[in-house]
């Protein structure tokens, strides 16, 4: 379980983001960090896979690494200060719709949805949305996910083929590069406690039909 020691961790790696550091308190990263957050992935998996039977059980796979790629960016610290997870079908880099989770030192970050397409697919995901608008426009306006979620986000283009107009009418979601939902809770109600992952199942419960839905797009 997920404890005050994981928060900890991530409050002076935030303070201290230098390899020697991070060396030093490799222990503590595998023992209060790393392996609670791998524990709580298994668990989610049990469920998950059930729902999706492409999606890689083993928890290892799901995990991203905490080491930042600085290759072309301005920050240089090595790491992440938050340990993420992304659970899709054929693996968390997949270009299909999956669920993501996030923990930092304090909060609880989890969504899902699409958020990294390429031309292709996201031309037919918008040839998806543009026959089936009234479905996704009943999904993202059901209480429960608005109440959960808020609404769908992503980066809007600024235009659209002449053919998706008529659809752009009904919806500006058609516009988006991107199609996903995020929320964000505090982390420490929930230390040492195994409601933890029911409350993160709860959320994607939420975004299961917006999956379902984007899923067709790619059948």
């Amino acid at each position: 379980m997920i404890t005050e020691d994981y928060t900890a961790f991530f409050k002076e790696l935030a303070k201290n983001n230098a390899k020697e550091w991070f060396h030093t308190n490799k222990k503590r990263y595998e023992k209060d960090a790393k392996e609670p957050f791998l524990n709580l992935l298994e668990g989610l998996l049990q469920t998950l896979t059930d729902w999706d039977s492409r999606i890689l059980s083993d928890p290892k796979k799901a995990i991203f690494r905490i080491n930042r790629d600085v290759r072309f960016s301005k920050d240089k610290t090595p790491y992440h200060t938050i340990l993420k997870a992304g659970f899709s079908p054929n693996g968390k880099k997949s270009i299909l719709p999956g669920y993501y989770l996030g923990i930092d030192a304090t909060s609880i970050h989890v969504g899902g949805g699409l958020f990294m397409l390429r031309p292709p697919e996201l031309s037919k995901v918008r040839k998806h949305i543009a026959s089936n608008t009234s479905q996704l426009l009943k999904i993202i306006d059901d209480p429960t996910f608005v109440q959960g979620f808020g609404q769908l986000s992503g980066e809007k283009a600024k235009r659209l083929d002449k053919s998706l107009l008529p659809a752009a009418e009904k919806t500006d979601f058609i516009y988006n590069k991107q199609f996903y939902a995020m929320a964000e809770f505090p982390l420490e109600p929930f230390y040492g406690s195994e409601k933890l992952g029911e409350e993160i199942l709860e959320h994607f419960k939420i975004i299961k039909p917006l999956n379902t839905y984007l899923n067709e797009a790619f059948d």
